[in-house]
């Protein structure tokens, strides 16, 4: 890692894990040792602060953009996809920011925080925004770590590709980061104390002036927006306390004992989930990481792959990750609140991407993509079939027209279909072409029907 310029605190932050998987620290959070979270404040109930222009004044911004959209058949950083139009996830988070700034806050600061995979590209696309500066400047860098061999828990070595033997340490990298780069240094030094934590590909998460407000006001040192579960999200990780402290606790499905399955699906019991936007109080961190010698004790993610992701016959290697959201219990006071669902739109398929470039969502002029008031705040479940995993196939799909989705509740197409212009879908509807050829939708209304090509 030093041979690789990673810095000191980075080195300690991997070695604090290393250890832990070498004592072979168990990880399971057990069902007796959490009290599920009934209820919590609502920021519905809030109102923005009179004071919000000041607390702005002292407020960053990072968006989490590590990402590479290889799931979808992209081999760049995956806030460059289309969304709307022309506009980028990049786009829309730049516009996004250089609303606010010119609106209501000049010293509002912005960072991306890229991977060693998305600096280049992203960098190359914040050219095309002078008005933001250097885009060296605007970076935030992840650390890499070395992948651990299973057998030996020695680091791996795979001469074929020694890129793989090494790998982002999950986006509890963040607090090692911003000590490690002399970023957090700086921004104390400028007075910043409020920081803004999303990822890119959640254009829900803006900087909401209402929680600025709130946070700001609570005198919380960390706070985590959640929101319901739903019967889709009731795999994914859920807020809990711990016993007897009462702290909050994130416990994620890794985490589950398996005896203790049914009690963590249990969306009546567990209620809330995490929605990665967080907001920290910069000089408790700074406190917190010099009382732990720059190292913020995160919980353990331990993923079990093999060091040529590609090559399922390659050596089985561990991969150390932490998630940042675990930080809820690293720091006394730390609290939690509702947000509607609407702060929860992250793009993580090709059927999430066609949702949001159909008209159920609209860009307002502070390039806000929200869902459109006949929506209700539920937006519409897409299901496409294989034939669109990757974005090729979905452009393919759209060549000629998105369709109109604005009242639409669920839309599954199998098979390779086109859509015409002035296609609305109502409803529940299904389309389905049986063949490998592709086939034209007419145009016109489709509501709660299944159509065979």
């Amino acid at each position: 890692m030093e041979r690789e310029g990673l810095s000191e605190t980075a080195v300690r932050a991997f070695l604090f894990q290393y250890a832990k998987l070498v004592a072979n620290e168990s990880a399971d959070i057990a069902e007796t040792a959490i009290e599920p979270v009934d209820q919590l404040p609502r920021i519905e109930d809030y109102e923005e602060s009179g004071r919000v222009r000041t607390y702005l004044s002292r407020t960053a911004v990072i968006k989490l953009n590590g990402g590479l959209g290889t799931s979808m058949g992209l081999e760049k950083a995956k806030s460059l996809l289309q969304v709307r139009g022309e506009l980028t996830f990049l786009d829309i988070i730049v516009r996004q920011f250089l609303h606010l700034r010119q609106h209501l806050g000049p010293d509002l600061g912005l960072f991306l925080m890229n991977s060693f995979s998305t600096s280049a590209d992203t960098r190359n696309a914040l050219a095309r925004y002078p008005e933001l500066g250097d885009p060296a400047s605007l970076e935030l860098l992840q650390n890499k770590v070395p992948k651990i061999a299973v057998d030996s828990l020695a680091p791996s070595e795979w001469p074929q590709n020694p890129q793989l033997e090494w790998c982002p340490p999950g986006h509890g990298d963040i607090y090692t980061a911003l000590a490690g780069s002399g970023l957090l240094r700086a921004l104390r030094a400028r007075d910043t104390l409020y920081l803004f934590v999303s990822n890119s590909d959640n254009l829900g998460a803006t900087l909401d002036l209402r929680l600025l407000s709130y946070f700001a006001e609570s005198g919380a040192p960390f706070l985590m927006e959640v929101t319901r579960r739903t019967p889709v999200d009731r795999k994914g990780g859920h807020l809990a306390r711990r016993k007897p402290d009462g702290r909050f606790l994130l416990r994620e499905s890794a985490q589950c004992p398996e005896a203790d399955l049914d009690a963590f699906q249990d969306i009546s019991r567990h209620r809330y989930f995490n929605t990665n936007n967080l907001w920290v109080r910069l000089d408790v961190l700074e406190s917190v990481l010099a009382a732990e010698n720059g190292v913020l004790p995160l919980p353990l993610i331990r993923n079990q792959k093999t060091v040529d992701p590609r090559d399922k016959h390659s050596p089985k290697v561990y991969q150390l990750e932490t998630a940042m959201g675990a930080a809820i219990e690293c720091f006394d006071g730390s609290a939690a609140v509702e947000v509607p669902r609407s702060r929860f739109a992250p793009v993580k398929t090709t059927s999430d991407l066609l949702a949001v470039r159909s008209d159920a969502y609209e860009l307002d002029e502070a390039y806000r993509l929200e869902l459109v008031p006949e929506r209700r705040a539920v937006p519409p479940v897409a299901e496409l079939s294989g034939d669109y995993k990757l974005v090729d196939a979905l452009d393919e799909m759209l060549a000629r027209a998105v369709p109109s989705l604005r009242l639409c509740e669920t839309l599954k197409i199998e098979g390779p279909v086109r859509f015409s212009p002035d296609t609305t879908f109502q409803g529940r509807v299904a389309v389905r072409n049986g063949g490998t050829e592709w086939k034209d939708l007419p145009g016109g209304r489709y509501a709660d029907r299944t159509v065979e090509l």
